[in-house]
Parts: structure tokens; sequence; C-alpha cells
């Protein structure tokens, strides 16, 4: 039951990452807006591949709910309706909750992938949540925590949802990102919950601290980072993919902020890394640490310099919460260890 359970647990986090890696990608390719409705696509379950399936046509039959352009609008089928010589309005009608009419297939499909990989990751937790209630009388916190992220991921695709009708919100796609993390920390917390045994490892007050605040300035970092990367996006619409040396010319505060923040958090896990191997402490996860940040530090100069590389963006969004995982996974390690009286 355990090991069962356990499995599970970790196909759903690496479902959850997923969701982030197709997010990451939906983000470098524009393709936010591909599915203009929710939790549809154009109104269907699967989306259509070319513009010829969302333009009316005559005799042609519709579902109720079904999605097509009509003038640069989008117009949605009020019931099965088989369409007669002429368009008859009476069977359609406006779709309110933006005006975006745009369709690109590429777009449309990435979205959708990164959708289906969100519906995976929701059907897994929830198989998760039912695994769970064996534990209800011996270790209530792993069925509570089970269900609580269940209804943290019926919540993240609601703020998806409101993601789409806001035509990307820059801060509800914060918001989207950090609630994705708190699921993050969710599963890693029940894995280490119901995987936990004799801990040998020891505890030093300080480098636990440390650790904390690491993690803090990483969730800070990938914050400012959205934030960096919507003024990126802006941009872009302005100067054109073709002038990326460009994307950089009229940077906020938050960039200069996001960047020197990235030399302190560098510094601290340098720190962190000496201390750790200096009192012996067994935490070999801050190797990953390190290695994470120098792959997040060369993605981001590439980015700088190199006026952005295929792909750059996605990994740096990607490693960052990579490195959160990581260090969060330490946290939980050092939580019930035995106190050591020794400072360094």
């Amino acid at each position: 039951m355990q090991k069962t359970f356990i499995k599970t647990a970790k196909l759903s986090l690496i479902l959850v990452y997923l969701v982030i890696i197709a997010g990451a990608v939906v983000r470098m390719t524009g393709s936010g807006m591909g599915c203009p409705d929710w939790p549809k696509c154009f109104g269907q379950y699967i989306p259509p591949t070319n513009i010829t399936e969302l333009q009316w046509q005559p005799f042609s039959f519709f579902k109720k709910g079904e999605v097509i352009i009509v003038d640069k609008t989008l117009q949605v089928a009020t019931k099965d309706v088989t369409t007669k010589a002429q368009f008859n309005i009476k069977n359609w009608e406006a779709y309110t909750k933006h005006d975006y009419a745009t369709f690109n297939a590429t777009h449309t499909w990435i979205e959708y992938i990164n959708r289906l990989f969100g519906a995976l990751a929701g059907l897994a937790t929830l198989v998760l949540a039912l695994l769970s209630l064996k534990y209800w009388k011996t270790k209530k916190i792993v069925t509570l925590l089970s269900w609580a992220i269940v209804f943290a991921m019926v919540f993240q695709a609601w703020l998806g949802a409101t993601v789409v009708y806001s035509v990307l919100n820059p801060v509800k796609i914060t918001v989207h990102m950090v609630m994705a993390l708190a699921i993050v920390a969710m599963l890693l917390y029940l894995i280490y919950t119901v995987n936990k045994t004799v801990n040998n490892k020891t505890q030093d007050k300080k480098t636990k601290q440390l650790i904390i605040i690491t993690l803090l300035l990483t969730l800070v970092q990938i914050i400012l980072g959205t934030q960096v990367r919507q003024m990126v996006d802006d941009q872009a619409d302005i100067v054109g993919e073709t002038a990326k040396h460009l994307w950089l010319n009229n940077v906020t505060i938050t960039f200069y902020i996001h960047r020197s923040f990235s030399i302190i958090v560098l510094l601290l896990n340098v720190y962190l890394f000496y201390r750790i191997h200096k009192l012996k402490l067994g935490l070999s996860k801050i190797n990953w640490v390190l290695l994470l940040l120098l792959l997040e530090i060369i993605t981001g100069v590439a980015m700088n310099y190199i006026h952005f590389p295929f792909g750059s963006q996605t990994l740096h969004l990607v490693l960052a919460s990579l490195l959160f995982g990581v260090q969060f996974y330490m946290v939980l390690e050092l939580a019930n260890t035995a106190k050591r009286d020794k400072t360094l």
C-alpha cells in the first residue's frame, strides 16, 4: 500500500512539473490564447487544426456550444443546428468573456497539450486522494493533505480559466505560477511524510534558517521573473520576433532587482554549500541546488547577451521551479532531525 501511494504521489509530482514545462512552452511561443474558451477549445473537446473548421459553412452541422469566428468575433452555437444557405444570427450568440478572436493552429495545439497535461495531473491527484483514505486512522494528515491537493488542482484549473478570460493578465499569470509551486510543495511534503524513515542527518539551527531564507529568495526570484517575462513579452509585441536584440532596451526597475537578486541568491547558496559540508550535515541535495543555480545563471546570461536563444526562457523557468522543489525538500529533511550544538 505504501509503495503504491508513494509511486502515485511521485507520478503526480512529475505530471505537475510537466504542466509547468508545458505552461512555460505556452508562454515562450505566445500560445496562451490558443484556446480562447475554457475548459473546451473553441467549444470542442479536440481542437480544430484548420481555420475552415471555425468558419461558418452553409448546410453544415454544428453542435451546441461550438465556437466559430464571424467578422473577427467569436460566435457560440446556442443549440444543435444545421445551417441554411444564409447565416442566421438567431442560432448564435456572441462570446462575452473577451473579444480575442484569432486562430493559430500551432498555438491552439500547444495550449491544448498544456491543458491535457493539467487534466492528467488532476486525475493522478484524485487517485492519490482515494488511496490516502487508507491512512485516515493512522496518519490523518496524509488523507487531509491529499484531498487538499485535489482542491488545489481544481482551484488551479479555475485560475487557468481566469487567465484566459483576462487575455493573459500578468498578475493572474504570476498567481497561477505560484499556485503550481504550492502544489509541488504539498506533494513533496506528502512524499516525505509517508516515506519518512529514521533520519540520521544532523540538524543545525542556523543551517535550517539559511535554507528557509534561500527558499524564500528563490520564490521571490520566480515572482520577479514572471514580471520581467511580461515586460519582455510586451517589448516583443512592439518590436517583433526578428528584433530580439531590442527586447531589453526599455527595461523596468524589476529587471535590475531580479538580476541583482540572483547574485545574492548565488552567494548565499555557495555559503550554505560550504557550511553543510563543513559540518557534515549529510544534505547531498545542496549539490543539486548549486548545479541548478549554475544552469539558471547560464540561461539568464544567454537571454541577456545572446538575445534569447530558442528554449532559453522555458528552461530558465523550469530550472527555477526545480530549484524550488529541491530546496523545499531540504527544509523537510532538516525538520525532524536531532539537534546539534555546533556553530560555524
